[in-house]
């Protein structure tokens, strides 16, 4: 730390938050007695607090979301400049680094080809239901507008997201929520025990096989679009069991289904590909993206889409209504694709994809050792750096532990000096999965100070074998 704030200085802070901010995700009843923390700098893969204690931080800025790291020089002299030039004009018409960044980012998407921008991952995941709802009314009398969506996924907190959103806990006391969403089973091939009928088997085929059911259920006629996580993140890291996707795609080709992958979480480098849904040969008709697009340098979210999707908003000029009668103010920001434009310059310039993966895999193999170390591991799970732990009871039963003792984990890797993350109000018994997913720039140096922290903190929390 360069010693910026004196101690007066965040005293001051402090109270400040405290009597202020409404923290988020969080109960206050604690700051009544105990201080707020403050992340006052950032460097790498390491922050410092108000203490001035540093923490290595294996969740990217606490909700996967800092992928080169922090104190990104270049990122922040490319948006000074940009916005001394202009900073802002609305989406109604283009900027340069507008233009730029489509560009560059549809080049590494193909089959895509157009983009929207707009500022947090729930609002475009907003602009896609909006979209697949106005194809509805425009090509089937508004009869194909109800959205699938998975148990254990999330989409986002406005009220239409949380009604796609599969995960009761995030849910609880919002409703009633918006009609047309329809939930589809979950493919967590781990607690497949759970699902009534699943087979030993071909899982992954038989896991999609249950969204065909509820699409003849509801009716082809009615089902206009499905949205889906790549790896399901706050449910739990769900990985995709193998032969899971490729009959997904086959089903919403078969059903005139849009396929929405929400990859707000995955995107831009998280799991070793551009985009987590790379990895299993599939072409969505719409993608969502926000969290990594820039690495929290500047507010950006992106819905892109594909040309024939863009078309259907253009053909008839002479209807009024016929384009899509949408715009997201901060959208017009040019912050954001300046940085967005440096971020991915960074990721190609270090090949972090390919760091991605090489660590990625040496973590899961050092987790998958601390998982003959402690019982109370069941599973191991996630792609690239983007890795979640199970723990459970009893292995066989796979009974969850209790809450608290994986928020225990959590808070001894704090004590340690580093930052990892747990299911959260998700799924009621179920936030039972450490969560890790630490910034693209990841050596094994940082991999093993991870390591080595959630060893200690298993050992205190359970015991050995």
């Amino acid at each position: 730390m360069d010693g910026t704030f004196s101690e007066n200085d965040i005293s001051r802070v402090v109270e400040a938050d405290r009597a202020h901010i409404w923290h988020h995700l969080s109960q206050h009843k604690a700051y009544e007695t105990t201080d707020p923390r403050i992340i006052v700098e950032g460097k790498g893969m390491r922050v410092w607090d108000q203490k001035g204690k540093e923490h290595l931080d294996a969740v990217s800025g606490g909700v996967w979301t800092v992928n080169v790291g922090y104190g990104r020089e270049s990122i922040a002299n490319a948006v000074r400049d940009q916005l001394i030039k202009l900073n802002y004009f609305a989406g109604s018409a283009g900027s340069i680094p507008g233009s730029h960044f489509a560009e560059k980012l549809i080049d590494k998407m193909p089959g895509m080809s157009r983009l929207y921008y707009c500022n947090s991952g729930s609002e475009a995941n907003e602009k896609a239901f909006k979209m697949i709802r106005q194809i509805a009314h425009k090509r089937y009398g508004g009869k194909k507008h109800k959205i699938l969506y998975r148990d254990r996924d999330y989409h986002g907190t406005t009220i239409a997201c949380l009604s796609a959103g599969g995960q009761e806990e995030r849910n609880a006391q919002y409703g009633p929520f918006t009609d047309g969403f329809v939930r589809v089973p979950h493919c967590l091939e781990y607690r497949k025990f759970e699902q009534d009928g699943a087979p030993e088997d071909n899982y992954g085929v038989w896991a999609a096989d249950q969204i065909e059911k509820i699409i003849l259920a509801e009716g082809p006629d009615t089902v206009g679009g499905l949205c889906l996580e790549p790896v399901t993140a706050g449910g739990g890291v769900i990985t995709p069991p193998d032969g899971y996707w490729e009959r997904v795609q086959e089903i919403c080709r078969k059903y005139d289904v849009l396929l929405h992958i929400d990859e707000v979480v995955c995107g831009i480098g998280r799991t070793g590909e551009w985009f987590g849904y790379q990895h299993f040969g599939i072409q969505p008709d719409m993608v969502t993206m926000a969290k990594g697009v820039a690495s929290g340098y500047a507010a950006i979210a992106c819905l892109v889409t594909t040309e024939e999707v863009f078309n259907l908003f253009k053909d008839d000029a002479s209807d009024p209504l016929n384009y899509f009668r949408d715009i997201s103010t901060f959208g017009g920001c040019t912050a954001g694709p300046t940085a967005a434009i440096e971020n991915m310059a960074i990721i190609e310039r270090e090949n972090l994809l390919q760091n991605t993966r090489d660590m990625g895999q040496y973590m899961l193999e050092e987790l998958e050792e601390l998982s003959d170390k402690y019982d109370v591991i069941g599973q191991v799970r996630g792609k690239g750096l983007f890795l979640g732990a199970e723990l459970v009871q009893d292995r066989s039963t796979r009974v969850p532990v209790v809450e608290a003792q994986i928020q225990a984990v959590v808070a001894d890797c704090m004590a340690q000096g580093v930052i990892i993350g747990a299911t959260n109000r998700s799924v009621p018994g179920k936030n039972n999965t450490l969560c890790f997913s630490p910034a693209l720039i990841a050596k094994k140096d940082d991999i093993d100070q991870i390591i080595a922290a959630v060893d200690g903190a298993m050992g205190r929390v359970f015991g050995s074998k």
